[in-house]
């Protein structure tokens, strides 16, 4: 470990990542590997050995065989800024395995081009003449990011710290310091507002369709995952002429993907990320995408959560190809069982569960591993027979003790349970592990897409180990970051906690990040899809996305479709002096706030009394000059009403110029509607 904390902080890591680094297995491996096929073990410079680091955690695993040649270019500087090594990454992607076109992949990369820093500044100036009156308008409320991403379109291969600094510098030479008005919430031209957002996505629907980066279905003849053993050649998994020839026979070449949740618990907003890959990708290339409840598991299963899982997806948006269960191919998948033992690729285990731990931690074989065929062919029969007690036998693929990946450590293929299924009924006392029948529905599905996030990533290799061993038709698979939001827990057995033990009013507890909490909070399903589309599909893991950018998107929805209503919920009542109290106004007020000024259907009304209520928040004895409240001797807008100023205090409690919203009396001496208002607020606080 010494050693290669050594080697780690001699390319420059800082030691607090070097640490990190080493805790992760696979991260380690990959990054020694790296520096040793860069030939850098004495050392390299810091932005070197930063951008090494990015090709150990982020190299697409389909074009590994390239992965030299890019280094070869990183330690010559030829390639020298993260953006480049990204542009790298996606040509590598689409090139996998074939012959590598190196005037088009430096073309790619920006090899040779170089932006100096009078470029920068050139490029920096001409943009902010241009949008100098924009800027000027809306000064420090400017979206720096447009900025970044204008000179990043024209100078793709400039160091964007030197970009950052002359943008900021810019800004403070034009605006100068930050004034009290830079930080007072905008107000919004809704009309401009509506036309800017429309341009926006129009132009972003042009440019980027996140499902470019999948190959069709005709392609699934390369070799895009290598599988590397300890004692045999490295198996590149890819389909032979014959088997994607039948397989595209059989599916008429369309795309088919599967959106397979296991039926534990209700969906949360990962899943909706997840459905957008799966459905939309199908959708998006006319073909169909399955929803396959993965029901491995008898002991865990309900009948409730099926019937929110089709009820839910339903209300996504998405309409499956096919509904189908795991359980429905428990036949197939026991024959093939049975012919995996004959082909000498499994074996009948009678250690415990914690024996098993044992051993694959120490890297050892289990006694029964080379137990006879015919052996293993009766006890696997008297199993499934219920001739086992549960728990004293199990069916382990034979895989690679000693490979470097944990998830090729003999994985269990069946268990014995002696339990119903809810699906399948009281057939099977065997039930496949998702190791052993994900991938082999896959295929018997004809998946053209596996598509999961990256957490399975490691186990891609038991993946196609078994599907090579079976001789099955092998479909693609990818993997994309995980959805994680801030203060909130994503993880089925941790909401299900929250539910059972009563932190929660049930699964679709408003404060919860269920599909069904967030409709019974009022988001939309096409806010979610809308969030989850912004966010992209890719392979940038670890991230996390604040709670506030769902939120955006679910304003930008809501501000054009939910009606609106004024309330008070700690009411303080005016008494407008000037006004009769026998007397009562029908205003106009705005049914939502992006509703287009020039339609009746847009407004409601709303009765203006000489009694009106207001946040008692909004009133204060004593005024100040950041405080747009009423207060003594000061004039404010009602919105939507009149300006009222405020000459006598008759309680002397001391509960923004602004505009503050009411309520009025119906009619002289009736009180106002009275609701029940419900208040909700991140779950937790970390």
């Amino acid at each position: 470990m010494v050693e290669t904390l050594d080697l780690f902080l001699k390319i420059g890591l800082d030691k607090r990542t070097a640490e990190n680094t080493i805790a992760n297995n696979k991260v380690t491996l990959n990054l020694v590997t790296v520096i040793s096929e860069a030939n850098v073990t004495d050392g390299c410079e810091r932005s070197t050995g930063n951008l090494l680091y990015t090709v150990a955690t982020k190299f697409p695993a389909n074009a590994l065989v390239h992965r030299p040649k890019l280094l070869e270019y990183i330690v010559s500087s030829k390639i020298k800024t993260p953006a480049q090594v990204e542009a790298a990454f996606a040509f590598l992607t689409v090139t996998g395995s074939e012959d590598l076109d190196i005037s088009k992949f430096e073309e790619a990369c920006g090899v040779g081009v170089e932006v100096s820093v009078e470029d920068i500044r050139r490029t920096v100036d001409e943009m902010f003449e241009e949008k100098k009156s924009a800027i000027l308008e809306q000064r420090y409320r400017t979206n720096v990011g447009d900025l970044f991403a204008h000179i990043r379109k024209k100078l793709p291969w400039a160091d964007p710290k030197i970009v950052k600094q002359l943008i900021d510098s810019k800004l403070y030479e034009l605006l100068g310091e930050k004034t009290a008005a830079d930080n007072e919430k905008p107000v919004k031209k809704k009309k401009e507002k509506v036309v800017k957002v429309e341009e926006i996505k129009t132009a972003v629907e042009e440019e980027i369709n996140p499902y470019s980066i999948f190959p069709s279905p005709e392609e699934n003849y390369k070799v895009h995952t290598e599988v590397y053993f300890s004692d045999r050649p490295v198996l590149r998994a890819c389909n032979s002429k014959e088997i994607l020839e039948k397989h595209l026979k059989e599916t008429g070449g369309k795309v088919l993907t599967r959106f397979p949740p296991e039926p534990n618990g209700y969906l949360h907003i990962g899943h909706a990320k997840a459905m957008f890959v799966d459905f939309g990708l199908a959708k998006e290339r006319g073909g169909g995408c399955y929803l396959r409840f993965d029901d491995t598991n008898p002991e865990a299963e309900k009948k409730e959560y099926i019937d929110h899982i089709e009820e839910i997806v339903n209300w996504m948006g998405w309409k499956p190809f096919k509904i189908t269960y795991t359980s429905d191919y428990f036949q197939e998948l026991y024959d093939l069982a049975v012919e995996l033992i004959r082909r000498g690729r499994a074996y009948v285990d009678h250690q415990t569960g914690d024996e098993i731990k044992e051993y694959r931690e120490k890297k050892m074989n289990s006694p029964w591993r080379d137990r006879p065929i015919s052996e293993s062919l009766k006890l696997f029969n008297d199993m499934k027979n219920g001739m086992i007690e549960e728990g004293k036998a199990t069916l382990r693929m034979k895989q690679d003790m000693q490979s470097d990946n944990f998830n090729m450590y003999d994985l269990i293929a069946y268990r014995i349970k002696f339990t119903p299924h809810p699906h399948a009924g009281d057939k099977w006392c065997v039930y496949p592990s998702y190791d052993y029948a994900h991938c082999i529905v896959d295929s018997l599905e004809n998946i053209t897409h596996s598509l999961c996030t990256l957490e399975f990533e490691t186990r891609r290799a038991s993946y196609y180990w078994l599907l090579d061993a079976l001789s099955l038709y092998q479909p693609y698979v990818w993997e994309y970051s995980r959805l994680n939001i801030t203060n909130t827990v994503m993880s089925k057995r941790k909401l299900n906690r929250l539910v059972t033990e009563s932190y929660v009013d049930g699964w679709d507890d408003p404060r919860l990040m269920t599909l069904a909490g967030l409709r019974r909070r009022g988001v939309t399903s096409t806010a979610i899809n809308s969030f989850v589309r912004d966010l992209g599909i890719t392979r940038s893991d670890g991230s996390m996305i604040r709670l506030e950018r769902l939120e955006y998107h679910v304003r930008e929805e809501l501000n054009k479709t939910a009606s609106r209503t004024m309330v008070v919920l700690h009411p303080l009542k005016v008494v407008i002096t000037n006004l009769e109290p026998s007397s009562v106004i029908e205003l106009d007020a705005k049914k939502w706030p992006d509703a287009p000024n020039d339609d009746a259907s847009s407004y409601y009304k709303v009765p203006f009394s000489n009694v009106v209520y207001i946040e008692q928040a909004d009133f204060r004895m004593k005024d100040s000059k950041d405080y747009y409240g009423l207060a003594p001797g000061k004039t404010v807008l009602l919105r939507y009403a009149f300006p009222i100023k405020c000459t006598e205090v008759v309680l002397s409690d001391d509960k923004k110029t602004g505009v503050l919203h009411w309520v009025a009396e119906p009619s002289p001496g009736v009180d106002p509607l009275k609701v029940e208002v419900r208040l909700f607020d991140k779950l937790f606080l970390s």
